[in-house]
């Protein structure tokens, strides 16, 4: 079993309403299940409040990153994310579409995983591709984190020192060399949120 020394980072997104509540109560639900089922969490971010990706495809998101100290395995804590997800009511029927709640893996300390020329082969897919095709197995750390502002501007709250293990860049050298209108356009959520 692969243990990570360093925790493993998690990202937090809910952008529907379920008969549980809004998207914020969420983010909330997942982050009491994690303890519950073995996943102690080391820190958590604010809450955010970012523009749906890709533009225009529903409603506003609340994302969050959270930092676990967790002794399970990548596919472990992949398939325990995957179970909360189910228990808030998520389906996944469409790649990047709407969600009650989508908590996504995005790195486990500085594995590079299944290996190097999987995840580069991820990390450069064809933009156009992305949408439709989805990996058959763990890809980490996830292909496309450095790219996106709702991801990393709460990840520089709980782990602005993690270093990508194939760019070595910093999570804070990566969410500078973002668009800053993209960076921007992720805000705190009010506390008491907007559920």
């Amino acid at each position: 079993m692969l243990m990570i020394r360093d925790g493993m980072l998690i990202a937090l997104g809910a952008n529907l309403q379920s008969e549980a509540g809004g998207p914020a109560s969420a983010l909330h639900f997942a982050l009491s299940r994690l303890p519950e089922m073995g996943h102690p969490i080391r820190s958590v971010s604010r809450f955010f409040r970012t523009p749906c990706f890709p533009a225009g495809a529903g409603p506003d998101y609340v994302n969050a990153a959270a930092l676990l100290e967790t002794g399970a395995s990548p596919r472990a804590l992949l398939d325990d994310l995957h179970a909360i997800e189910a228990e808030r009511g998520r389906e996944r029927v469409q790649r990047w579409g709407m969600r009650t709640l989508d908590l996504d893996l995005l790195a486990a300390g500085g594995a590079v995983l299944p290996d190097l020329g999987t995840f580069e082969r991820w990390r450069d897919l064809d933009p156009a591709l992305q949408r439709a095709a989805a990996p058959d197995q763990i890809v980490l750390p996830h292909p496309r984190l450095q790219d996106r502002a709702f991801v990393l501007v709460p990840l520089a709250e709980v782990a602005p020192a993690w270093r990508h293990p194939v760019s070595d860049l910093t999570v804070t050298e990566m969410l500078a060399a973002l668009d800053p209108a993209e960076v921007a356009a992720v805000v705190p959520l009010e506390e008491g949120g907007n559920d």
